[in-house]
């Protein structure tokens, strides 16, 4: 490619050049501080409402750079779309202990009961 130096093609730092999850999160912090105040001090509500949220919240949102961006709440996500998958499916059982079953067999993959029928 003509033109285009070699550095330039080259990827951004990786996780392992940073100094360490401290720094981060002290930059991260600084950051937010910042924004924070530049939201405070516009007019527009919404900002400064979303401001306050994120200063009541500061120390739950820097949590994932003090882990070191290890942290995912993505297995916690998957887990509530597939109770709630299973919750709408099961409007039509008569009973609680109906819907504790299908919620035990989905969620633990146990092995269905054998039927005398099939359903489907």
């Amino acid at each position: 490619m003509a033109g285009v130096l070699e550095s330039d093609c080259q990827e951004g730092p990786s996780r392992d050049s940073y100094p360490g999850p401290f720094s981060r999160h002290a930059s991260a912090g600084k950051f937010l501080d910042a924004w924070c105040t530049r939201a405070m001090r516009s007019k527009i509500d919404p900002m400064k409402d979303l401001a306050k949220t994120l200063r009541k919240k500061r120390e739950l949102l820097l949590n994932w750079f003090r882990a070191g961006g290890t942290l995912s709440s993505g297995v916690v996500e998957g887990f509530n779309n597939k109770l709630k998958l299973i919750t709408r499916k099961s409007y039509g059982f008569r009973t609680q202990e109906a819907y504790e079953t299908a919620l035990y067999h989905n969620l633990a993959a146990l092995p269905e009961p054998k039927f005398t029928h099939r359903f489907f």
